[in-house]
């Protein structure tokens, strides 16, 4: 109680300040919350769109920095620059939310996490980031949401692009490229390399405790990546369309660790999209999308290989999006998925197969919308399961857009779950949540403004038994709130966030009523520009309740708050000049216990990108 009265002005000053603005802009055309193209002021699940020009404008140095500033979700970093950060989206775990990249499921299929670090900023062109469960029409792993990432893509005049970046820790970044294209043919290369020397990533816990690295090494834990992505796509006829994009990015990451202290990973993410729209329109807009997806890690210690785990994600699905009427849309499809695992390490089942069948039913009724999907899948490890979601939306005549959802969604065991040979248990079933919602949304000229409010319950959430084998024991329940408004008046602009969430196990015993880890109770995101002629300048303020570490709640990780500001000059109309200081005030923090966050930096970017 005394936590929620302390809320109140701040809730308040976020809700009533006249520095905000409104998330995105009401043309914007999505397509991850129901698989096909609608605009965002339709859909019927939150979503949140960042686009090319909001990650150059707000000077985001890693995919993690830009994700960290979406509603509802939070990041979990062990260090700095390419060491591994874990997302929770809605309070839910980090292996229980789906990752794509221009369509293809990515992840790794031993941990089921996806290496967020390893996705080069560089080569993005937006993300999409729909919140709330979504197994309905994705299957496994969409239990707090989706987060899709799209690679660059041309249009326009042929014409290069180049970014550079310097600063603290030696950081240097540079991102080039080509790009061009019309509506019948286009491409995109682009090319990116950074490199940093780093902090020390991790001060280690005394040897009695459980936590932290289990090493002392203070020294600087450095990140190289070069990474590379081509998108393109033509139209022989007017009704077919081919488009495919591949992805790598190859990373060597060092850390504080008694077994191993180093990673070279390789990501990579390739696939093919065949769009074709028949003469007869009843047959709606058919498209057969391909890909497959690769995580490889290979662990050493001072030099010397240690261990191997490389996992592959080869994936199809063949989809319908039909207009039945003129206010009523069906899209259904078929799934298949093959996921497969190689590694020095012995695991007893090395691949398995999922099938899957899905549709949606879209219908506009005057001032309602109404949404019904469903899903089965048939995996051949945990057997068959459905999973649904109903969602309806209402426009008022002089008011807010109101909606309302309910939804079913599951996350299949993992490689290590089911197969590591002397700690996992092959007769685990699935996690199961459930997850209600009411939201209202409205925009105006000026500002706009956004609530959600949702509880998710999780059963058979796998955990460790006594002997640390897992076994689906336990249950969750996760309550939450997410506010947004935001504003434009003049040469002003600005935006805010706040985000309560309460996420509780509730299975029986000593851990009963303890908080899930690594997830602050509290987040909150204002945001604020002012544009003076060719200058833009911009400030942010990023803060976080404390969080605990351990299912038990017994490390607590205390909370935070830093302040990154931001500056550019257009030089000429294809070259920018921007500044920013990251960490103004050099506060010492952490997201994991007893790992490092960095402290103080100035950064300079110069880039060069000719308009069409």
């Amino acid at each position: 109680m005394k936590k929620s009265i302390t809320l109140l002005p701040l809730v308040g000053s976020v809700l009533l300040s006249p520095a905000v603005v409104a998330e995105t802009n009401p043309m914007t055309i999505v397509v991850t919350s129901s698989r096909t193209a609608e605009n965002i002021e339709k859909t019927l699940a939150p979503v949140t769109v960042i686009t090319r020009a909001d990650i150059e404008a707000e000077q985001s140095r890693s995919l993690q920095e830009v994700l960290n500033k979406v509603p509802g979700l939070a990041i979990a970093n062990s260090g700095g620059a390419g060491k591994v950060s874990t997302v929770f989206l809605r309070g839910a775990e980090s292996d229980q939310v789906l990752v794509l990249v221009d369509g293809i499921k990515v992840g790794s299929v031993t941990s089921g996490t996806t290496a967020f670090q390893d996705i080069p900023l560089g080569l993005i062109d937006r993300i999409e980031v729909v919140r709330g469960p979504r197994s309905s029409l994705y299957g496994s792993e969409a239990i707090g949401g989706v987060i899709q990432i799209f690679t660059r893509r041309g249009a326009g005049p042929v014409r290069p692009h180049l970014s550079v970046r310097m600063g603290r820790y030696d950081t240097a970044d540079v991102e080039t490229g080509l790009q061009g294209g019309d509506e019948n043919a286009w491409f995109n290369l682009s090319l990116s390399t950074e490199r940093t020397n780093g902090f020390n990533s991790c001060d280690p816990a005394s040897a009695a405790a459980f936590a932290g690295c289990f090493a002392s090494e203070p020294d600087n834990d450095g990140y190289t990546n070069t990474a590379a992505a081509l998108r393109a796509g033509f139209k022989p006829t007017e009704r077919l369309g081919v488009e495919f994009n591949v992805l790598r990015s190859a990373g060597d990451s060092q850390f504080d660790g008694s077994f191993t202290n180093e990673t070279n990973t390789v990501q990579f993410v390739g696939g093919a999209v065949l769009r074709f729209t028949p003469e007869d329109a009843r047959w709606g807009d058919i498209s057969l999308n391909v890909g497959r997806a690769e995580d490889k890690a290979d662990n050493l210690h001072d030099g010397a290989f240690a261990s191997r785990f490389n996992s592959t994600r080869d994936s199809a699905s063949l989809q319908d999006a039909i207009a039945l009427a003129e206010q009523q849309h069906l899209t259904v499809g078929l799934d298949y998925q093959k996921d497969g695992v190689d590694s020095d390490t012995a695991f007893t089942v090395t691949e398995r197969e999922n099938h899957a069948v899905f549709g949606l039913y879209q219908i506009e009724l005057g001032r309602n919308d109404v949404g019904l999907s469903l899903r089965h899948d048939e995996n051949q490890q945990f057997g068959g399961h459905t999973t649904g979601n109903l969602a309806w939306g209402y426009q008022l005549e002089k008011g807010p857009r109101l909606t309302a959802s309910y939804g079913t969604a599951f996350k299949a065991p993992t490689f290590n779950e089911l197969y590591y040979p002397g700690f996992s248990n092959p007769d685990l079933g699935v996690e199961q949540a459930r997850s209600l919602e009411l939201g209202a949304r409205d925009r105006y000229t000026l500002w706009g403004w956004s609530a959600n409010l949702y509880e998710t319950r999780v059963s058979d959430l796998i955990t460790l038994d006594s002997s640390f084998i897992p076994q689906n024991l336990a249950t969750a329940r996760i309550r939450g709130l997410e506010l947004e408004a935001g504003a434009g008046i003049g040469q002003w602009r600005a935006q805010g966030h706040l985000d309560l969430l309460n996420a509780k196990n509730l299975q029986s015993g000593g851990n009963y009523d303890k908080a899930l880890p690594r997830r602050p109770d509290r987040r909150l995101r204002l945001n604020l520009g002012y544009d003076l002629g060719p200058w833009t300048f911009g400030g942010e303020l990023l803060a976080e309740d404390g969080r605990y570490d351990d299912v038990a709640n017994s490390r607590r990780v205390a909370g935070y708050g830093i302040v990154n500001l931001t500056a550019q000059r257009k030089l000429n109309d294809a070259t920018t000049l921007q500044a920013s200081v990251e960490n103004v005030f050099d506060k010492a923090y952490e997201t994991v216990a007893y790992f490092n966050q960095a402290g103080r930096g100035v950064y300079f970017t110069l880039r060069y990108a000719p308009q069409n």
